[in-house]
């Protein structure tokens, strides 16, 4: 499973399309992409924070979707009507309050669904915070 589009394009493709996830500062990053993976940051910032001193769970939720999203895309190309259609979260300690990191991987990549997975970690710290799974559909091909 090669990827069709680099961490430029896809770059490029969210500032185009997604402009609103940049309204407060550039939060998201694309790190990395590979052979059926990609990686993104979330830098946090007092907006993420929770009572507790810990990032919030929608903070997470977020970064997770928006990774499957950009791994998918960088396997499928630009197709901006892709969609989530199912997310699951197990949330299994305390992030730390700071920039999150999203590790995620496609475990199928099919004609009209990919299913992917996202571990999160606080950035510094070997153990995940989060692990979801996921579901897109892909639109039919014109």
């Amino acid at each position: 499973m090669q990827p069709v589009m680099g961490v430029e394009e896809l770059e490029r493709f969210l500032d185009r399309e997604f402009p609103q996830i940049h309204l407060d500062g550039r939060i998201y990053s694309v790190e990395e992409v590979g052979p059926g993976t990609a990686r993104m940051r979330m830098k946090a910032g007092p907006r993420h924070i929770r009572p507790g001193g810990t990032l919030s769970g929608p903070s997470m939720m977020t970064l997770a979707d928006l990774a499957l999203y950009v791994v998918i895309l960088a396997h499928i190309g630009p197709v901006g009507l892709a969609v989530t259609t199912n997310l699951n979260f197990n949330f299994l300690r305390k992030p730390e309050p700071r920039d999150l990191l999203a590790e995620c991987r496609l475990l199928k990549l099919g004609a009209r669904l990919a299913v992917g997975e996202v571990s999160l970690f606080s950035d510094g710290v070997d153990d995940a915070v989060c692990h979801a799974t996921g579901t897109y559909s892909i639109p039919p091909r014109k």
